[in-house]
């Protein structure tokens, strides 16, 4: 198993949507992230800075694979056409990225 946190921010108009679509995620979003082998999924806002903070366990073996497998989904791809415009990337993010991956620090089980 192996965490992963990522960062992002939200835009101050559209927080509310955002909140209320994590509020009731479809169906087919949460059974295609178990799929792709991902578990104890959170996302924190941080405000009035308005930081998203995302983070989960992945479970499975070909981590690149699952990925590609959950961006190909047709329903990912228009749960992520509606959450995307609520969002707002850092400009400090490495390129391909929309979250920004964020290094782990110390861990305490």
């Amino acid at each position: 198993m192996k965490r992963y946190g990522s960062v992002i921010g939200v835009n101050e108009e559209k927080k509310a949507e955002y909140i209320r679509l994590h509020a009731a995620v479809w169906p087919e979003i949460l059974a295609t992230i178990t799929a792709c082998n991902i578990r104890n999924y959170s996302i924190f806002l941080k405000e009035p800075e308005n930081i998203l903070f995302s983070y989960f366990e992945y479970v499975g073996d070909d981590f690149e694979g699952d990925m590609a497998k959950m961006a190909a989904d047709p329903k990912t791809q228009e749960w992520w056409d509606v959450c995307k415009p609520c969002q707002r990337p850092f400009e400090t993010r490495a390129e391909g990225e929309w979250w920004a991956d964020i290094r782990e620090v110390f861990h305490h089980d």
